[in-house]
């Protein structure tokens, strides 16, 4: 509510337009009114407002992870509503208390300094630019703000329920408070690790530049140089490929990402979060594990695996899949490609009822080509982004 008011008094006076969403997550039996009072709040203001029904919440008893569960559905209705609107920046209302409180969660993890950073003040989530322009106010400053105006608000009885990590972490930072653990110093804590957290990307998109390419869809890296690198650099260089090849939004745990980055050191193979990292003759390819894509199936022209778009001749009957450890035995010269059998088996092929028709990245090209959907240059950019 104060976000909402405090963008009308920025804003209205000068063309922006401002359109107000808000996603009812039917978890609470007051929910509905809640969303109904943000809707008249938002006419009294002149503004057009929405309400996103989370329809496919999980059934009672089978929540597992609830909050995030809630959050990434949030972020899903928040964004395709933003498409649907011509809206391009989605503007949040994260506060400094929240912050604070996602340090201390992540301090309990053992995080490190990415985990340990602030959330940042802009970014973006599938096409959308999201804002966080409270980052550094309280929520306590902005209770007194919509008192001073006398505003109404609803506070989210969830907050109390100590089944969630954050509400235990909201009610310890009473006790640390005394201690100079204050909502603001945890938030400057936050903040320091986001510029340090910059840095750190920074140095590790200059050693990507020198030692790492995209290769058949893989990251390829030298093993000599990738040796050399400080422990964290190599580590995010490894965190960032293994995401960039299996389309994963969050990063693996730390515990087998210090597995995979000896992988890579030492030669050794290691597998995780859908990518197998390989070495030969002293390069490490972190490529796409066969076996989550090998039911993966569709039709030429569309994309598969969140990567790849085939392209050839005719498409009757033809259907993409991975190309396996069968496919690729029908492929004699695919030695000749010098990429490993690991890398080619997760990489798409055309078939037909069971018959291999073509394998254009294992020597077996047959009139058909593969691209990736996104180019090289998308894997450095995506080092230095958040």
């Amino acid at each position: 509510m104060a976000l909402l008011h405090l963008l009308h008094e920025c804003f209205a006076d000068i063309g922006v337009e401002i359109c107000v969403a808000t996603v009812d997550h039917g978890l609470r039996p007051t929910s509905g009114e809640e969303a109904r009072m943000v809707a008249a709040e938002a006419a009294k203001l002149g503004l057009a407002h929405d309400v996103l029904q989370w329809c496919d919440r999980p059934i009672a008893g089978q929540t597992g992870n609830l909050q995030e569960q809630a959050r990434n559905a949030r972020y899903t209705l928040l964004t395709s509503w933003a498409r649907l609107n011509d809206v391009s920046v989605l503007v949040l209302g994260h506060t400094a208390d929240d912050q604070a409180e996602t340090l201390l969660m992540r301090l309990g993890r053992a995080s490190g300094v990415s985990g340990l950073a602030a959330m940042p003040r802009s970014r973006a989530l599938d096409g959308i630019t999201l804002l966080r322009p409270l980052l550094e106010v309280t929520r306590e400053e902005l209770r007194s703000y919509l008192r001073a105006r006398d505003l109404c608000w609803v506070e989210d009885p969830s907050n109390e329920d100590m089944r969630f990590e954050r509400v235990r972490v909201r009610q310890a930072m009473d006790a640390l408070a005394p201690l100079g653990l204050t909502v603001d110093r945890l938030a400057a804590v936050a903040r320091n690790m986001g510029s340090a957290r910059e840095a750190l990307d920074w140095y590790t998109f200059l050693a990507a530049r020198e030692m790492a390419e995209v290769r058949d869809g893989s990251i390829l890296m030298d093993q000599r140089q990738f040796r050399t690198l400080p422990d964290e650099i190599a580590h995010r260089l490894v965190v960032r490929a293994v995401q960039w090849v299996s389309g994963a939004v969050y990063p693996p745990r730390r515990e087998p990402m210090a597995q995979a980055k000896d992988a890579v050191r030492l030669g050794g193979s290691f597998t995780l979060g859908g990518c197998r990292i390989v070495t030969r003759n002293r390069r490490t390819w972190v490529c796409r594990e066969f076996k989550p894509v090998s039911e993966t199936v569709t039709a030429p022209g569309k994309i598969w695996d969140g990567r790849w778009r085939v392209f050839g001749g005719d498409v009757k009957g033809h259907e993409i899949r991975a190309l396996g450890p069968e496919g690729l035995k029908q492929c004699p010269d695919w030695r000749s490609t010098k990429t490993p059998a690991a890398v080619l088996e997760a990489t798409p092929a055309i078939w037909n009822e069971g018959t291999l028709i073509a394998a254009p990245l294992a020597g077996n090209g047959n009139g058909w080509s593969a691209e990736l959907v996104q180019n090289s240059e998308e894997f450095f950019t995506a080092l230095l982004s958040h």
